[in-house]
């Protein structure tokens, strides 16, 4: 079994690592990265927030660090937030923070993820499956599974069918040529 090795933070955040890695508690933890849904999910998705942008008044990012404690930073997949000018790690909680799952990534990760984002405050939360092609919503306490995922009071939502048909009908197009 490795040692892990305990490093500061200071050094964490003026190191730059490929991919990113997430700090927690001291350690360096890999991120589930480099699966092809994974990474197409999340550039549609990045694309859907940015062309809604001005509309919804938010801006969105892929692989932002978010400090969620003083010990803790995390790399949510997609995080929407207000605009304005915005420090190189977040340290105020965005509007929304999305999770991509990848095949190895766990159960318990996910929830304890997820526990670190409600701490920071973070109000929304959405999780999408490419492999189940499914997403949750966290409402309260509550993981809901929905084809819409939204954000209550608010225009900004994800219709997951038609996010899933669009990467179905490109694969099948390249399947033809």
């Amino acid at each position: 079994m490795a040692t892990a090795i305990q490093l500061p933070l200071a050094e964490y955040l003026r190191t730059s690592y490929r991919p990113d890695r997430e700090y927690i508690d001291g350690e360096l933890r890999e991120r589930n990265v480099g699966h092809w849904n994974h990474a197409r999910v999340q550039l549609l998705l990045g694309g859907w927030f940015m062309i809604h942008e001005r509309l919804w008044d938010v801006m969105a990012s892929t692989d932002q660090r978010m400090q969620v404690a003083h010990n803790r930073i995390r790399i949510p997949d997609l995080v929407v937030l207000r605009p304005g000018t915005q420090r190189p790690v977040l340290t105020e909680p965005p509007l929304l923070t999305i999770e991509i799952l990848s095949p190895d990534d766990t159960y318990s990760d996910l929830e304890e993820r997820s526990k670190d984002y409600r701490v920071m405050g973070v109000e929304n939360m959405w999780i999408i499956d490419p492999g189940s092609r499914t997403g949750r919503a966290c409402l309260g306490p509550a993981w809901v599974a929905a084809d819409r995922l939204e954000i209550p009071g608010t225009p900004i939502h994800v219709h997951l069918l038609t996010l899933f048909s669009q990467i179905d009908s490109q694969a099948k197009a390249f399947d033809e040529e």
